[in-house]
């Protein structure tokens, strides 16, 4: 009915709850679609909905994978329209903005491997620490990238790393491991979206 009631009328002549069950699709034993659309909003505030994740989703009754990503979708595709923000993240849409992330670069002693996770709207959603100590591309193995990628959900990264000598000049060890770990994120859909030497003195992009 909701369906029908949307053709004739529009969107804007819907109920709240008609809306939420022309996403949910149907209802579950013992409750129509309706009645499982109240349950949700009574739950859930309107505000609230779009700061819900897989887990919190699928945890309502009736609510099985394919429901909970149909609404996760609605819901992400709604905050891309309004550019809603996710707790102020920062945006990174340069190479200047991820080495405003990476300062602590610039003063280390030693070499550090540090990896940015970016969401699929380029905020840094995660940072970490890889390796310390001299890089070496057999050392940093992409499991140990790709892994907190997959952990946080990341659709990206960028790669980082400093040259306490103060050369701005990659090291074919630099570019051999920046093309191993672009491989080993097209294979799981990851993408290396730059591969960062930082100094004391600037920074350049190995990419």
């Amino acid at each position: 009915m909701s369906r029908e009631k949307l053709i004739e009328k529009g969107a804007v002549g819907l109920r709240d709850s008609e809306l939420m069950a022309i996403l949910l699709g149907s209802g579950i034993v013992g409750k129509n679609v309706i009645e499982v659309a109240k349950d949700i909003l009574r739950k859930f505030p309107k505000k609230k909905l779009l700061s819900l994740d897989y887990k919190k989703i699928a945890q309502i009754k009736g609510i099985g994978p394919s429901k909970a990503c149909s609404l996760l979708a609605a819901f992400e595709l709604t905050k891309r329209v309004l550019e809603v923000e996710d707790n102020n993240l920062p945006t990174i849409d340069s190479v200047k903005d991820a080495v405003a992330q990476l300062q602590e670069l610039r003063t280390a002693k030693k070499e550090h491997f540090v990896a940015l996770y970016l969401n699929a709207r380029n905020q840094l959603i995660h940072k970490e620490t890889i390796f310390v100590g001299t890089i070496n591309a057999s050392l940093i193995h992409p499991r140990e990238v790709f892994k907190p990628a997959i952990d946080q959900l990341a659709v990206s990264v960028i790669i980082a790393h400093n040259h306490p000598s103060g050369s701005l000049e990659p090291s074919q060890t630099d570019i051999d491991l920046t093309a191993r770990l672009k491989k080993a994120g097209e294979l799981l859909g990851v993408e290396v979206v730059d591969s960062l030497i930082i100094t004391n003195s600037g920074f350049v992009s190995v990419k």
